[in-house]
């Protein structure tokens, strides 16, 4: 529960959502279990199972360390709304669960960003895709990395983050109207604007750039996997991202005062509570997109086992398709369908000189 005075009103209104302390557990104890294990496997084959990655397997990898943590902290709040809000691990804990629970929003949104301009660069800009090095991609990951710690940090070091209301110690919510505007307030427009806005624009323009080109691709399994990759980003985005910061946005607006109708703020409360609970999905989600970027990256080539020393799957590459791919390269039409296509389909052991293709370990 959480009380709200409108700016320009005597009244107090009451804004309630008492479904929410059975929805938030219904929701974070699956999710707890399924992204535990999806993402430790997802860690475990990212990390080990595959030598010589491409170069944007890097965001991937750093996707599953941010669901990886971020279902590390869903027992606290399991225990925090199974006990009615009511939070009893003092307020370091919360402070740092309730910061990396928004930092799993904001960092798994820039890195769906930076997969997306990878995207882009790969099918619409091949030659300047080849040309970028796997350390630009390490400096990226580690700017977000250092980006959204500044942030958390400066929170979790500005003093405490819970209340007493109602006789129940709540943490990270119901902040009062002086810490709202002195503190709060910037936070959220920082993190509505840069944290989710911009890049989801970047993401609806991109993606149907990057559809467009692909469908002039031959139909092929890949084709059919890559498709499926663009929407697969689009539908984490739009289901688990978009819902929230459209509700976010409604509060922010009753918080400075714009929103004063009492009734339309308690359902901007009640759907803000089941908004955030839909967030925690992602990083279920999250897991089918590594799962099947790994696989389209195969899907191309025949794989056959061969018995060497190294022990290492050997991909065969279909000669005709990939002569006219090699024959695109050569000829400098960066521009063309086959060059585009020489770069996302080129064989892994050709990819590997030119952006660090995949090597598949026996397992």
């Amino acid at each position: 529960m959480e009380n709200w005075t409108a700016a320009n009103a005597s009244e107090e209104c009451s804004l309630r959502a008492d479904f929410q302390y059975v929805l938030f557990s219904a929701i974070y104890i699956p999710v707890f279990v399924l992204g535990l294990l999806e993402n430790g496997a997802a860690l475990y084959l990212l990390t080990c199972r595959v030598s010589h990655p491409p170069r944007s397997y890097v965001y991937l990898l750093n996707l599953a360390v941010v669901d990886t943590l971020f279902v590390c902290i869903l027992p606290f709040k399991i225990h925090y709304h199974l006990h009615h809000n009511n939070w009893v691990f003092g307020d370091v804990a919360c402070r740092i669960t309730g910061c990396m629970y928004f930092l799993n929003i904001y960092l798994s949104v820039a890195f769906f960003t930076s997969i997306c301009v990878d995207r882009y660069l790969a099918v619409l800009h091949p030659l300047a895709y080849i040309r970028i090095k796997s350390a630009h991609y390490t400096l990226i990951a580690v700017l977000l990395w250092v980006a959204g710690l500044s942030i958390a940090g400066s929170l979790i070091l500005g003093g405490p983050l819970d209340a007493n209301v109602s006789s129940a110690q709540v943490c990270f919510e119901s902040f009062g109207e002086a810490s709202w505007k002195g503190r709060m307030l910037p936070y959220n427009i920082c993190v509505l604007v840069f944290g989710f806005l911009i890049p989801f624009v970047v993401i609806l323009i991109s993606y149907p750039l990057i559809a467009r080109r692909i469908s002039h691709i031959a139909e092929s399994a890949f084709k059919r996997k890559a498709l499926n990759t663009i929407y697969l980003i689009l539908f984490i985005c739009v289901c688990c991202f978009l819902p929230f910061h459209l509700t976010h946005l409604l509060h922010l607006l009753m918080r400075v005062g714009l929103i004063q109708n009492c009734h339309l703020a308690a359902s901007i409360y009640q759907l803000r509570r089941i908004t955030l609970a839909l967030v925690s999905f992602n990083c279920c989600l999250n897991p089918v997109l590594y799962y099947h970027t790994l696989a389209s990256k195969r899907c191309p080539w025949k794989l056959r086992w061969q018995k060497r020393a190294s022990k290492v799957y050997a991909v065969n590459e279909d000669r005709r398709g990939c002569a006219n791919q090699r024959a695109a390269l050569r000829s400098g039409r960066w521009g063309s369908p086959a060059a585009s296509d020489a770069v996302l389909m080129m064989p892994p052991r050709k990819l590997a000189g030119l952006s660090g293709g995949a090597v598949w370990q026996k397992g």
